[in-house]
């Protein structure tokens, strides 16, 4: 971007690498710099929990804020009953009304964490406010008239699914309208001016500025994020693991520092900019560091980023714990643990189902193909025999089961 903003957050968005597009950058420098701007970024409630790919555009949320502008976190309580069609090859599987509404109350646990909700700050909104009660052929007549579909499928989300010839439901070609509609709705109510995400939802977002212009001759604003890959052609949030979750209850504190203690060299520097709040310099210097260094460099990336989500003292028990795993061949007090019952282990219980059951394997396969690659150790010693029973003997102390070099968890038997 050649443009030199003159607004503080569009300066932090170009200098930390989050700024990919927008639909008008100047008159949007500009807006920034005359007062309070409010802006949204929509949160379909799919799952109890974001994950890692989410924190990108949540950091965005967080400096809107640092930025004194006001951050709009808008539930999906209505568009989650459609799903999203972006970039994806089906259909989302549909849930109930009140699995959403669970989705939605541990979702904003996780907001608490980044942003300020007090009197003036940040608004945490639902759109089912407005499009539960919807009347249909209202909303045909009156905002469904100013949509293309010829337009609409020209849209590379869903041009190619077509292009793939995987089926596209009208229910889902519903979606792009929905979210267009939630903008339009933000900006009557509240005074939203901006819309946020990833370049991924660049058409939708599009539409949402475009139906503003048609139906209330107004001007809203679009901007995009970069759709990260790390240095390998990963996509960002994956891990051998699967979704690397930011809620503490589907993944350890321990589990999350040590997907960023795991960074690739490469990513280093550009991590620190997008997922800390360390100086812009701090981060650069820290990302040219070589050798043994960048691996303290890893261990800084780890500890800020976990210190934001899940605070200060789990990121040092993470640290103190992997220190103590890696260095000394201790167990640590912040491993992920598996705690047992008596009744459970009363017959015996199988390794394999122990490495299944604390997250190290996705399946009986999988653990028994970990064992025979020899990949999986128990206390520190290599695991052979997928065959292994254990009983409340062998658990009376806690036992450290490990997949591959990084990653662990404990066993131990309750009461």
């Amino acid at each position: 971007m050649t443009y030199h903003p003159k607004s503080e957050f569009l300066h932090v968005m170009q200098e930390r690498g989050y700024f990919a597009d927008c639909t008008d950058l100047q008159g949007l420098d500009e807006t920034l710099a005359a007062g309070v701007v409010p802006a949204y970024i929509g949160y379909d409630a799919t799952a109890q929990s974001l994950h890692v790919g989410h924190l990108l555009n949540i950091m965005m949320l967080r400096w809107l804020q640092k930025c004194g502008h006001r951050p709009i976190t808008l539930m999906g309580g209505g568009t989650t009953k459609v799903g999203d069609p972006s970039f994806r090859a089906d259909e989302r599987p549909l849930l109930t009304p009140t699995q959403i509404d669970e989705n939605i109350a541990a979702m904003g646990r996780v907001f608490d964490r980044y942003l300020d909700y007090g009197a003036g700050g940040a608004m945490m909104l639902n759109n089912a406010e407005w499009l539960d009660g919807l009347n249909y052929l209202d909303f045909l007549r009156d905002i469904g008239r100013h949509f293309s579909v010829n337009r609409m499928l020209s849209f590379e989300s869903v041009k190619s699914r077509l292009d793939r010839e995987q089926s596209l439901s009208f229910l889902e070609f519903n979606y792009m309208i929905l979210q267009a509609y939630d903008f339009v709705e933000l900006w009557r109510r509240h005074g939203c001016l901006l819309q946020m995400g990833g370049s991924d939802q660049w058409g939708n977002i599009v539409n949402g500025v475009d139906l503003a212009r048609r139906v209330a001759d107004v001007e809203l604003f679009g901007l995009t994020s970069p759709l990260l890959t790390t240095s390998d052609g990963r996509k960002m949030g994956k891990s051998a693991g699967g979704a690397v979750w930011l809620s503490a209850e589907m993944l350890a504190p321990y589990e999350f520092w040590q997907f960023w203690r795991n960074t690739t060299d490469a990513d280093v520097g550009r991590f620190l900019k997008l997922y800390t709040e360390l100086p812009v310099d701090e981060c650069e210097r820290l990302g040219s560091l070589g050798g043994a260094e960048i691996n303290e460099a890893k261990v800084r990336l780890a500890n800020e980023v976990t210190a934001l989500l899940h605070g200060g003292e789990a990121a040092r028990a993470a640290e103190a714990t992997a220190r103590e795993v890696f260095e000394h061949g201790g167990a640590g007090d912040a491993l992920p643990t598996l705690a047992l019952s008596p009744d459970e282990v009363a017959g015996g219980i199988s390794i394999v189902q122990l490495i299944v059951r604390s997250g190290l394997a996705k399946s009986g396969k999988e653990a028994r193909r970990l064992i025979a690659e020899n990949g999986a150790r128990m206390d520190d010693a290599p695991l052979t025999d997928a065959g292994l029973m254990l009983d409340a003997a062998a658990l009376a102390s806690p036992v450290k089961l490990s997949a591959g070099r990084k990653r662990h968890a404990l066993v131990t038997l309750a009461g």
